[in-house]
């Protein structure tokens, strides 16, 4: 599986306290999210206004890729929402290699 993140800006949806992203998975687009939960426990987002959160994503943009890489991967393009518990996983499992 070939995935792709194109480098565009996050859209930002209030009502979800949500980033939306794009991947490209074998040529085809589709949306991940992030929860702001996971952008403040993980990537220091100060709130969950957007401009907090951009300025996390921006920040991290390597490492939530990375680890929506590994979530995509591992539910075969199936679950598209990084949500905090996921990340503290991905980390614990990074940290004890």
């Amino acid at each position: 599986m070939q995935i792709i993140f194109p480098k565009v800006v996050p859209e930002y949806s209030g009502p979800d306290l949500t980033l939306a992203f794009p991947a490209m998975i074998d040529g085809q687009r589709v949306e991940c999210t992030i929860t702001s939960a996971a952008l403040e426990d993980h990537f220091g987002a100060a709130s969950p206004r957007a401009e907090d959160m951009l300025h996390a994503f921006d920040n991290h943009r390597d490492r939530i890729e990375a680890v929506a890489r590994r979530l995509l991967s591992e539910t075969d393009a199936r679950c598209r929402v990084l949500r905090s518990g996921y990340v503290r996983f991905v980390q614990a499992n990074i940290a004890a290699t």
